[in-house]
């Protein structure tokens, strides 16, 4: 097998499509198959090039040093434009991509040359589709959907250079000069040349952090004594006789009301059974999106095996007499006992993350204050050897355990209504919700291209998300209607049916289109799919789906907010509470795409919001 001459985090001269001109590039990674390399300028442009495509700095002189005088009538301008001079720059840059420019920038300014470049004959190779999978600007489930778009790059370098000080370009030329400088000295240490380069490169990337969400560093504290309160509020609030707002605040139990031990025990129970399930070697074992260091982890996703498992498990139980109405009485006491394991988890995680290489750590929880990172999350992707903690705590233990929590309510309601079934109310709320769950744990893999996985350190936010509210607030419809039943007629119960269809309908075609696009945009099933190019060469899905909203997804999912609420009638607001903090949520997070996507695809996204004017709901909103 040939050698592989460059390796990722190398700092060499890459060649520019269609021109004679080298820039400084850093190598992402080497594929095999093609022999191609993945290089990235300090723009952000992405490219493949071959090894002759490529050479080490070392063999270039720059015009700074020496000027010549002659003139060969040879010599012509390149039509090509550099990743430096095209006329709309993206407004984002990878971490890469900036701590190459870093590097670039950081080298003495040449001066300018008035001769004209020499014309030389290196063919470069086209650059070819990279993976979809590899085209990860998403927000947490949906980032806007883009692919590589070679014939972006190929209209750069067709477009026409305009005079600029060549002290801005970092530019350098192949042909050696009579008048330059001997090279052999600079040549004898290549190496020592190009390490020091991606060590700087990875240093710089390391240090850099994006814009603080969620009130910023103060927000933080709000956020870490707020959550947990409201969740405390909630669980009292529905317990009341008459959980009316109007009853507010509720009565704060005793402090031995809070804790029991059995609790923690069952707790731990779950929690242990489900990781047993996720390190089977059963199901598929699918690639990550790339990281910035062009690695891709590897995940088990046998979630939906884990599911049937553990619904046999239920069963059994069941039929060996365990009471799964404990669950019902011991609400509270479960709540607190996931809470007190979230925040171990958490300062756990923390702990860990101070010792993980700069490549491991999130860009959005590296802000160095220690009360921010650990809620929004120090490390991108926690793993004890191949268990991944932040993939097993999003899909395991809190999805599953919600649907869970929903079948002991419809046994609590039977036993406390006196019922020998569900009511139809309890059992539209079961069914609606498990396929929801269901869904996702069949469509594990999908979750891979999300935001929480690809961008999203693992901290308490997360921690806290995935364990504890999730469970205990998801199923707020459910332990209302265990003591507040509501009747539904035979049209009503037709109308929330078809509502829940629509909306799971909107939700999974959306995501379908869009995983696929991201997977295989060159698939001929998505031929009939437009897109918007942007600067980064990847593209912006503006049909389908995705033509008639921005988050098409979102839509889905608040049509079936809605259809999971009817069901609990209008008597009180709390059954609501989903519904409204779901609108909440996804708003929040339409504002954090919009900010995200418009500094990374600049005037690109503007034509796509002019072409999706509707966010969330058309014609509204």
């Amino acid at each position: 097998m040939p050698s592989v001459k460059y390796h990722k985090g190398d700092m060499v001269m890459g060649r520019w499509p269609g021109s004679n001109l080298y820039y400084e590039v850093k190598v992402l990674r080497f594929d095999t198959k093609s022999q191609l390399y993945t290089v990235i300028y300090k723009d952000g442009t992405e490219l493949e090039l071959r090894e002759q495509d490529m050479r080490t700095a070392a063999g270039f002189q720059t015009r700074s040093r020496s000027r010549s005088r002659s003139r060969s009538p040879g010599r012509r301008r390149s039509r090509s434009r550099s990743p430096a001079r095209t006329t709309r720059r993206s407004s984002s840059r990878t971490a890469a991509a900036v701590a190459a420019a870093a590097i670039t920038e950081s080298a003495p300014s040449s001066r300018r040359d008035t001769k004209p470049k020499d014309a030389l004959e290196d063919r470069l190779s086209p650059l070819q589709q990279t993976k979809a999978a590899e085209n990860n600007s998403n927000n947490k489930h949906e980032k806007k959907e883009e692919n590589d778009t070679a014939n972006k790059v190929n209209e750069m370098s067709e477009a026409k250079t305009e005079a600029e000080p060549e002290k801005n370009q970092g530019r350098y030329n192949l042909r050696r000069r009579k008048e330059e400088v001997d090279t052999k000295a600079a040549e004898a240490k290549p190496q020592q040349s190009e390490e020091a380069a991606a060590k700087l490169a990875a240093a710089t990337a390391a240090s850099l952090s994006t814009p603080l969400d969620f009130g910023g560093k103060m927000g933080a504290y709000f956020w870490l004594l707020f959550l947990p309160a409201w969740v405390l509020f909630l669980v009292l609030q529905v317990n009341l006789e008459d959980p009316s707002l109007t009853n507010f605040p509720p009565p704060l139990p005793p402090l031995e009301a809070f804790w029991d031990a059995q609790a923690l025990g069952f707790v731990i129970l779950w929690i242990s059974f489900q990781a047993l399930l996720y390190i089977l070697p059963v199901g598929k074992l699918s690639e990550g999106m790339p990281l910035r260091s062009g690695d891709r982890l590897k995940y088990r996703t046998n979630g939906f095996f884990a599911i049937v498992v553990s619904a046999a498990a239920v069963a059994a139980a069941v039929h060996q007499g365990v009471d799964l109405t404990y669950i019902h009485s011991h609400f509270l006491q479960l709540a607190v006992a996931t809470f007190l394991i979230s925040v171990l988890l958490s300062v756990y995680l923390y702990a860990r993350s101070r010792y993980a290489a700069p490549e491991q750590l999130a860009l959005g929880g590296n802000s160095g204050n220690v009360i921010y990172d650990f809620f929004k999350g120090h490390e991108l992707n926690p793993r004890i050897k191949d268990f991944d903690l932040k993939f097993f705590c999003e899909m395991r233990p809190g999805l599953i355990g919600w649907c869970l929590i929903n079948f002991a309510l419809a046994l609590a309601e039977m036993k406390q209504q006196g019922l020998d079934a569900p009511s139809y109310a309890m059992i539209l709320v079961n069914l609606f919700q498990l396929l929801y769950v269901v869904d996702g744990l069949w469509n594990e893999e999908a979750i891979l291209t999300t935001m929480d996985l690809m961008h999203d350190g693992f901290g308490f936010m997360l921690a806290f998300g995935d364990l504890v509210w999730v469970p205990f607030t998801y199923t707020l419809q459910a332990y209302y209607l265990v003591s507040h039943p509501n009747p539904l007629s035979p049209l009503a119960l037709t109308a929330i049916v078809l509502l829940k269809l629509t909306g799971f309908y909107i939700f999974r075609k959306s995501n379908s289109e869009k995983n696929a696009f991201r997977r295989n945009p060159s698939d001929p099933k998505l031929s009939h799919l437009k897109t918007i190019p942007t600067a980064t060469g990847k593209s912006l899905l503006v049909s389908g789906w995705w033509g008639v909203v921005r988050h098409p997804n979102y839509l889905g999912d608040l049509i079936m907010a809605l259809a999971w609420s009817l069901p609990c009638g209008f008597s009180h607001l709390l059954p609501w509470y989903y519904m409204i903090y779901f609108i909440i949520l996804l708003v929040h997070r339409d504002s954090r795409d919009m900010s995200e996507c418009r500094r990374k695809y600049g005037s690109a996204w503007d034509e796509y919001c002019r072409t999706v004017r509707y966010r969330i709901i058309p014609r509204v909103y």
